[in-house]
């Protein structure tokens, strides 16, 4: 009720002003709009406009406090997801540090094993190489001894046939077997 006299009272002020016509009249205009006014404010009050307004204010609100929670609690689950995602690319992010550093570690220990399994290769050839030098230079040797002795008995035997006669050749066999006779027994 009070809300309706201040809304009167209200209404009523310019009418005062309006000059030569009695406020209270048919004529005067300002009269017949406030009259109209109160009569739509009282046809809107019957029908329970304003509850109705303020019950589908009420429901908004309502509607508007449920979208705002249902913001929340997606903005804290949006928040929780980035914090999990953030906290997986951390995760993601040192795995692959450690997987480069294992591979890196395993890439010297491999460069270090290749280095030694070389050395041991290459000190392997160069024995078996050495070995083919010694084994060449021996049979080398040998051979030249075996030339040499060749040549030797040959010119030794191109000699004692220019020099032996035939008693001396018997002579000097007689004597190789008593020498080989005297050793085998």
């Amino acid at each position: 009720m009070k809300k309706l006299s201040a809304v009167l009272a209200l209404a009523a002020s310019p009418a005062f002003a309006a000059g030569d016509k009695p406020f209270f009249s048919l004529g005067n205009t300002d009269f017949v709009v406030t009259i109209a006014f109160l009569v739509f404010v009282g046809i809107l009050i019957y029908f329970k406009v304003p509850g109705k307004i303020a019950d589908l204010l009420d429901a908004r609100a309502g509607q508007i406090k449920a979208e705002l929670e249902e913001a929340r609690t997606l903005r804290d689950e949006a928040k929780a997801l980035l914090a999990s995602y953030e906290k997986k690319q951390k995760d993601v992010l040192e795995q692959s540090e450690r997987i480069v550093a294992s591979a890196k570690e395993e890439a010297m220990t491999a460069a270090e094993q290749a280095k030694a399994d070389l050395k041991a290769a290459i000190a392997r050839r160069l024995a078996a190489a050495e070995d083919q030098i010694a084994s060449a230079e021996a049979s080398a040797i040998r051979e030249v001894r075996e030339k040499a002795i060749a040549v030797a008995v040959a010119a030794a035997g191109d000699v004692l046939a220019k020099q032996m006669t035939a008693e001396g050749a018997a002579a000097s066999i007689d004597a190789a077997i008593q020498q080989v006779e005297a050793k085998l027994h």
